[in-house]
């Protein structure tokens, strides 16, 4: 297995560990076990990067100051996982390899993405026509599906302005995608239609003539055509995956949304509806979805902040059973704060009972004290506040994903059985171990302590939400997986 390109500076470093996650989600869907994802991934990661080095400082670059076209990082390192898997199946080693995969590299479909230029896919030859920035635009907001604070932040552009420029990307890869199906060597009766699909695919509301629509339901490149030239109603990103990855990449497509929204919370902050008035799908049930368990707990604090205000007991004063105590009841002198009822100290032998029991006298009462307080931690010596060990309200899974003589990626995933509007997660490292570059939150280490806030984006977490996050940092003789993983510092269960 090839060792992975050492990255030049700590720029290169986060952009290597961005683009790994996805050349090793795509190569896990190309091989038929884990061990096989990862010697692909890495083979192919390391032909995509002297390629694109070698575009940067070829010919063309040295005597224009320019790059020579080619794709976007990713989905340039993504067609390197599929020329790898060529190369295997080549050279005998098709058993580590999805069978569907091998069929699809022994067909005429395969032979599209190697074969003369103007027989290529449309998107494929269109996205390697853009200018870099354009490029790598449409393919993380579209594709990778990342919100545009995001692709905003990694491409240093106005976030304010980000769907704006996407938009007029949009135009452009159509435009690129018209001219690319016209130079394609078509057929008298395909040219004949190239006209009406440019008009048809131009608007949202236009009607497919009959004619056209038996012709597109028989002709591939024309379908294929009308896919690409159809900007609106989301087919986009298909056609796009479809059209540059080639075989899976309609579930390349999907693992990485699904990978966006468990990283993201609530999916990317696109506008509440599309530039035709229609609601957007995925993220905006989500963030609703989000936004109504929001909405609710805010409800029942008012409620429960209205019951805790509430006069109680009967006319003499006592706590009868089914009632609740609360801090807010009027007394006449400072009194110890009773646990909540619903958590018992770890090994406490209280037992189910419908009244709830108060430390104390309450002041007021002549004619009887109130009971003892059940349980050894429900009081404290001196008159102190009662101390209460509370269960754990999260868990956490840390995955390292990639490790070098030393340095390491990894990724952690934190799981919150409550709602969340903001959060802050914190570790300890054993070996001295020191964060270098963090996405999806911001980074502060004090010795070995490390806690992670959330960026502005991703702060909002719905109960039993998931948010995650990845980082890359240092390592010299040890590197033991962290631990006392903590939530808005209370302490979280590790899983795994």
């Amino acid at each position: 297995m090839p060792d992975l390109p050492t990255p030049k500076d700590a720029a290169e470093a986060a952009l290597f560990s961005e683009c790994w996650d996805a050349v090793l989600s795509y190569a896990d869907l190309c091989t038929a076990g884990a061990t096989a994802a990862t010697q692909l991934a890495s083979e192919a990661f390391a032909l995509g990067i002297r390629e694109v080095r070698a575009t940067e400082t070829g010919p063309v670059a040295r005597s224009t100051g320019r790059r020579s076209p080619r794709l976007p990082m990713i989905p340039l390192l993504l067609t390197a996982v599929r020329s790898t898997a060529a190369d295997w199946e080549e050279g005998g080693q098709g058993d580590d390899l999805d069978p569907d995969l091998r069929l699809w590299l022994n067909s005429e479909k395969a032979t599209r993405y190697t074969g003369p230029p103007l027989q290529r896919p449309l998107a494929l030859r269109a996205l390697r026509d853009l200018q870099d920035a354009d490029a790598t635009l449409l393919w993380l907001a579209e594709v990778e599906a990342l919100p545009y604070s995001v692709v905003a932040r990694r491409l240093g552009l106005d976030p304010a302005l980000v769907g704006e420029e996407l938009t007029e990307v949009r135009r452009l890869f159509r435009d690129r995608c018209h001219r690319a199906h016209l130079d394609m060597p078509l057929d008298a009766n395909c040219r004949s239609y190239a006209r009406l699909l440019d008009a048809v695919t131009r608007s949202p509301g236009a009607d497919i003539p009959a004619d056209l629509s038996r012709h597109l339901a028989t002709c591939v490149d024309c379908a294929e055509a009308a896919a690409c030239l159809r900007s609106h109603g989301g087919g986009l990103p298909t056609a796009l995956a479809g059209g540059v990855i080639g075989w899976g990449g309609l579930a390349y497509l999907e693992r990485r949304r699904r990978a966006a929204e468990v990283r993201l919370g609530a999916g990317r902050p696109d506008p509440a509806e599309s530039e035709h008035g229609e609601p957007r799908s995925g993220a905006d049930r989500a963030r609703t979805v989000r936004n109504g368990l929001l909405v609710a707990a805010v409800l029942v604090s008012l409620l429960a902040l209205a019951v805790s205000l509430m006069p109680f007991g009967g006319a003499n004063g006592d706590i009868t059973a089914g009632d609740t105590p609360s801090d807010s009841s009027p007394v006449a002198a400072p009194r110890p704060s009773p646990p909540p009822v619903t958590s018992s100290p770890s090994g406490s032998s209280r037992s189910p009972s419908p009244t709830t029991t108060v430390s104390g006298t309450r002041t007021g009462d002549d004619k009887k004290p109130g009971p003892e307080p059940q349980g050894t931690s429900s009081s404290a010596a001196g008159g102190g506040g009662a101390t209460v060990k509370e269960e754990a309200t999260c868990t956490v899974g840390y995955d390292l994903v990639n490790e070098w003589p030393d340095g390491f990626q990894a990724t952690v995933s934190v799981t919150t059985t409550k709602a969340l509007t903001n959060w802050s997660v914190g570790w300890s490292f054993e070996d001295g171990q020191q964060v270098g570059q963090m996405w999806d939150a911001s980074v502060a280490q004090t010795g070995s302590r490390v806690t992670a806030t959330a960026a502005d984006y991703n702060k909002a977490v719905p109960a039993h939400g998931t948010l995650s996050f990845g980082f890359l940092a240092s390592w010299k003789t040890k590197n033991s997986p962290p631990h006392d993983f903590t939530l808005n510092g209370r302490p979280c269960e590790k899983t795994g």
